[in-house]
């Protein structure tokens, strides 16, 4: 299968592509790599199908979003979070029904919050609407065309890096497994919590 894999270059995108590339061809795509594409440049997005035309999955692990202060945060910072982690994803789904082959597969990156969290309710927002997008959409697609979301907490190595306990989160490899197992699954509509 070709698989797509967008932020191919952060800590999830490098283990899902190292998870991917034994059994696919992966096409690597990034803001800054060679396969430029950017979540909040809608422009990217038909230029990414159109250089890879012949796709069986694309797979997003580029969204990421701020945590902010309900109280001081802007309407115009929050819709900028909402942007880029909530309907850039969106444009890409839509984009990639038209483009990837019959029976190919669409994964989203969401996330899950254990407890509330301060700072949280722009994630909150985001990834509840990822997951009622995609349980919605996924009626919807023609061509036996499949969507999912993945919805880790924190990443392990993503805890480690902040100066965090990382067994708090969940190890980077287990997470890109989940990938795996929805872009050569047969589910459709699920939110996958590693």
């Amino acid at each position: 299968m070709k698989t797509i894999v967008i932020g191919a270059s952060g800590t999830l995108g490098r283990a899902v592509v190292a998870a991917l590339e034994p059994r696919h061809e992966v096409v690597a795509a990034s803001r800054r790599g060679p396969v430029r594409v950017d979540l909040e440049d809608p422009a990217t997005l038909d230029e990414l199908f159109e250089r890879v035309p012949d796709a069986d999955a694309v797979v997003c692990c580029a969204a990421g979003g701020p945590l902010v202060d309900l109280e001081k945060v802007t309407d115009e910072e929050f819709a900028a979070g909402l942007r880029a982690k909530l309907l850039g994803q969106v444009a890409l789904a839509r984009r990639a029904v038209r483009h990837l082959r019959d029976g190919g597969s669409i994964t989203l990156t969401g996330g899950t919050f254990t407890e509330p969290l301060p700072g949280g309710s722009l994630g909150a927002l985001v990834n509840s609407g990822l997951a009622g997008f995609v349980r919605n959409a996924a009626a919807e697609l023609p061509r036996g065309l499949r969507i999912n979301l993945i919805s880790p907490g924190w990443i392990s190595e993503t805890l480690e890096s902040m100066g965090r306990d990382p067994a708090d989160g969940t190890p980077v490899d287990d997470v890109a497994r989940a990938f795996l197992t929805v872009v050569e699954g047969g589910v459709r509509g699920e939110n996958i919590i590693p």
